[in-house]
């Protein structure tokens, strides 16, 4: 079975959730090689091997931390050239489209960015993509070269698979643009306790309704009773109420999680782009008339300074 090279999204060591997604993905077209740099690379050879990796490629230099992306697209340009992989998997953040759009240029290959879904086909691997706002589903596949493909995070759950495992070290040599762009500095974002809004199987959203920044302590309790990420939409971002790296929608970001409740949010296509492909969807607005509501599983017309605290202690209540 052809082997497919997967893009190891960790930290220190630690893999990220949308990573082990991919080794799901990646199980279905080929056998999974994990490709893990920097810091901690081969700390993740356990974790990997439990969900599937059938060998860690491993390189460990500071160029990863102290530069941009170019370092980590050297690396795995040169990990293609040592498996002649069917396809390559990354993560569908920021980073990961622009090493993904990096990688495929160099190699002479198509780039697909944003797939929901991925497939065995009998030309090589057929993604899902969810596209214009989600008001289409397109499959695609990379008819040039070895297919580059980054996967939204919440495409697939993630499915334990014991596999060997197995260690190596990936000679890697940098190019001249790998120190082109140094990182300066770093501050530490400061920790809420919350998963990543990306990455949470349930989002909690607040928007205009929510009324002022005072006011989002509501829709933070009702995401802590569920474990869940905080949201926001544009014109409660860009009123100063909540930070802009909590904005879901089309200028921010896109999120898929298992279950999405919009609060005080009227539905505006910009904000529909970036959570339209949501599980399920909950909607609270005191307006009937609402656009959100044409998108719903479920929706609650009514006040959501009293729909949503009473919610959060029903929640509470059946916790225990």
């Amino acid at each position: 079975m052809a082997e497919v090279l997967v893009y190891v999204d960790h930290v220190d060591g630690a893999v990220r959730k949308p990573t082990l997604e991919l080794l799901t993905l990646a199980r279905r077209v080929g056998e999974p090689v994990a490709v893990a740099l920097g810091n901690g690379a081969a700390d993740t050879a356990a974790t990997l091997a439990e969900h599937g990796a059938v060998k860690v490629l491993t390189h460990e230099a500071a160029e990863y931390g102290d530069y941009l992306v170019v370092p980590k697209v050297d690396a795995l340009q040169a990990a293609v050239e040592a498996v002649s992989p069917a396809a390559v998997l990354v993560p569908s953040s920021a980073e990961g489209k622009e090493i993904a759009a990096r990688l495929a240029l160099r190699i002479g290959s198509g780039v697909i960015t944003d797939a929901v879904d991925l497939e065995a086909g009998d030309e090589g691997p057929v993604a899902t993509q969810s596209v214009f706002a989600a008001s289409f589903t397109t499959k695609s596949r990379v008819s040039k070269g070895t297919p580059v493909i980054t996967v939204k995070p919440n495409s697939a759950a993630v499915e334990a698979a014991p596999a060997a495992g197995t260690v190596e070290a990936l000679s890697v040599s940098f190019s001249a643009q790998a120190t082109g762009t140094k990182v300066t500095g770093r501050t530490p974002r400061e920790s809420t306790g919350r998963p990543e809004l990306t990455e949470a199987a349930i989002v909690v959203s607040g928007g205009r309704g929510v009324n002022g920044a005072e006011n989002f302590a509501i829709i933070e309790a009702l995401a802590d009773s569920l474990g869940a990420a905080v949201g926001a939409s544009r014109a409660a971002v860009d009123a100063g109420w909540y930070p802009h790296t909590n904005q879901v929608g089309q200028t921010g970001k896109s999120v898929s999680p298992q279950l999405y409740i919009a609060n005080g949010i009227s539905g505006a296509i910009q904000h529909r782009a970036g959570m339209q492909t949501s599980k399920t969807i909950v909607a609270v607005n005191k307006d009937p008339e609402a656009p959100i509501f044409d998108l719903v599983d479920y929706g609650v017309v009514g006040d959501l300074f009293e729909v949503v605290p009473q919610l959060t202690e029903e929640i509470k209540t059946r916790k225990g």
